[in-house]
């Protein structure tokens, strides 16, 4: 894991935040859950290209997100499989404390909303596509 990928994993834990992003010395952080933080750097065309992520908890979804954004490396304290093999496609590094078969969703009687709109969805663009269908319907 490189330097700069440790000193986001470490700020990520011990400032509790969700996800931290950093770029040539540019720190992105955020507290809110799930992907709203990537979805937000997607829409908002900030550049990640070659940055180095530490997110809490990474399911398949983000692992899109991620790709689209072009990081280089991600520490996740939880991944999924799937987002794992995600990254390996992709040519992402990816780094974890612990490797589940899915996201579960908060009340955990199921399956994260994101990463079952994903789960059978093999590119970064339809994924994205999908992640953006599914919050309009959970803000409903």
């Amino acid at each position: 894991m490189k330097e700069v990928l440790t000193k986001a994993k470490n700020i990520l834990e011990e400032d509790g935040y969700t996800c931290v992003i950093i770029k040539y010395g540019h720190k992105y952080t955020s507290r809110d859950r799930g992907v709203k933080p990537l979805l937000e750097y997607i829409d908002k065309k900030i550049d990640l290209e070659g940055a180095f992520a530490a997110d809490k908890v990474v399911g398949k979804a983000a692992a899109y997100l991620y790709v689209l954004l072009k990081v280089e490396e991600v520490y996740a304290g939880i991944i999924s499989k799937p987002a794992y093999e995600v990254f390996h496609k992709y040519g992402i590094k990816a780094y974890y404390d612990q490797m589940v078969v899915a996201i579960r969703n908060r009340e955990d009687n199921g399956y994260c909303p994101m990463e079952s709109a994903v789960m059978d969805i093999d590119n970064p663009q339809d994924a994205l596509d999908a992640i953006i269908e599914t919050k309009k319907k959970l803000e409903k």
